[in-house]
């Protein structure tokens, strides 16, 4: 069984990047998945699949898999780069603006 080290990236509904600086350990799905023929339900028999920790940092999620003996890769993602605009959304709304508010 392998597990994956990963770090969540940010959700496309937000442009910030709150909660997006955890680290995960999940186990890969390697079983086939039955479908049940009455309800059409999707069961396995495999639960480490549910399983889900989070640590603060990859040094942390690396030593406790080492420390479980478990087989593991880290899954590096794309890092994005943050976008800091000098002037926010909430100077639209700023008492010293230069130019008035219009609409």
């Amino acid at each position: 069984m392998v597990a994956r080290i990963f770090k969540t990236s940010k959700t496309a509904m937000q442009s910030g990047t709150g909660n997006a600086d955890q680290w995960f350990l999940e186990f890969d799905q390697n079983d086939h998945k039955p479908i049940d023929q009455v309800m059409r339900w999707i069961g396995s028999t495999d639960t480490t699949t549910q399983i889900r920790l989070k640590f603060e940092t990859k040094e942390e999620a690396t030593l406790y898999a080492r420390k479980n003996n478990l087989l593991f890769f880290i899954d590096v993602g794309s890092e994005r780069k943050m976008n800091i605009r000098k002037n926010g959304y909430g100077d639209n709304f700023d008492y010293n603006r230069k130019r008035p508010w219009t609409h």
